[in-house]
């Protein structure tokens, strides 16, 4: 016969181990859901991803990226230099605000590092070298900061 400390430890251990909906909705959803991951990188990245072809869905993503910037800059050049001439001036090609004052050029500018730091730090690494081994969570990370890019592009009416 159990005794009423038994019953207690009984429904507290069977309390502790119960998962709520959302544990149960995390634990069957793709990471891309998780992280809410822009359905254009979906599209782009989710083969590879789904793969563990980490450091080639980064790539793929930020090279999605740099030609939508072209295409909508009509600027030649790729990577850095794109970004920073896409970007950047008194009358960017690409602009994320309407820099009517201060804190919307500072923005623009912000923007302008993010776009031209993400090729130099993340897309050419994996361009220009043959053993970047990433693992699930960096590139996750990466499609994060790539989704706040794209999120941006959309948000101004650019894709």
């Amino acid at each position: 016969m159990l005794t009423k400390f038994d019953r207690f430890e009984k429904i507290v251990r069977q309390t502790f181990t119960h998962k709520t909906q959302q544990d149960m909705r995390e634990a069957y959803a793709h990471p891309f859901d998780i992280r809410n991951i822009n359905p254009k990188i979906q599209n782009v990245a989710r083969e590879l991803f789904d793969d563990g072809h980490y450091a080639q869905a980064t790539f793929e993503v930020f090279k999605f990226i740099d030609k939508e910037i072209q295409k909508h800059s009509n600027i030649q050049d790729t990577g850095f230099k794109l970004m920073m001439q896409a970007f950047g001036g008194d009358k960017p090609s690409i602009s994320v605000t309407k820099m009517s004052n201060v804190s919307q050029v500072d923005e623009q500018k912000g923007f302008q590092f993010l776009f031209a730091g993400s090729m130099l730090a993340v897309r050419n690494p994996r361009g220009h070298e043959y053993s970047i081994k990433d693992d699930i969570d960096l590139c996750l990370d990466h499609l994060g900061l790539a989704s706040l890019l794209i999120r941006k592009l959309e948000e101004t009416g650019y894709i």
